[in-house]
């Protein structure tokens, strides 16, 4: 599947990747963003292939109902009811304490629609789990999948989120108009 998954984003269609992922962590988030269409899935998928990481992550439970649900399973991907007052960080916090080796791609937004806020859950499974977060940027307009280094949280959310601000203040994604990069501005109403 690597060379498959590099043909068909190298050459078919004319991506790169800058940066790499860290090869001496066994666990950390990796925070994928601006979400703006479901290229970024397929994108998501291919470097994981490339990369040859085993990338978990969750999805709305409509996503793993028949026939394709077993794809999305096969992917790394675990059903999450949105419906539910489960405790999913904490839910999340307990895998990664479980577990030798653990990444985990979420997207902040929690939707590829507009959002006046990012979901804080990434940040506080970093925190619980005591894990680093590595920031991927979508750069539609250059085509790069943009890879940071590892980011340890200060314990301070608003620095932290003032941090992830500045990373991803010129991103574009492929819906540019749904990417709201005053996400930071509403962490407080949480």
């Amino acid at each position: 599947m690597k060379y498959i998954s590099k043909f068909i984003m190298f050459t078919l269609m004319g991506w790169k990747i800058v940066g790499f992922y860290p090869k001496d962590l066994k666990k950390f988030i990796i925070v994928g963003a601006p979400h703006t269409s479901n290229t970024d899935f397929v994108l998501g998928v291919l470097m994981k292939f490339i990369m040859g990481l085993p990338i978990n992550f969750i999805g709305k439970k409509s996503l793993f109902k028949p026939p394709y649900g077993f794809i999305f399973k096969a992917l790394g991907g675990t059903p999450v009811d949105r419906s539910k007052s489960e405790n999913m960080v904490q839910a999340i916090i307990n895998i990664f304490d479980e577990k030798d080796e653990f990444i985990l791609a979420i997207s902040p937004e929690g939707t590829r629609k507009k959002t006046k806020k990012w979901k804080t859950g990434f940040y506080h499974i970093a925190k619980g789990a005591n894990v680093p977060i590595v920031l991927n940027t979508f750069d539609f307009e250059n085509k790069q999948y943009i890879i940071s280094k590892p980011y340890y949280l200060t314990g301070n959310m608003e620095k932290d989120f003032l941090f992830f601000h500045n990373y991803y203040k010129d991103a574009k994604g492929k819906f540019p108009n749904q990417f709201d990069i005053n996400f930071h501005k509403n962490i407080n109403a949480i």
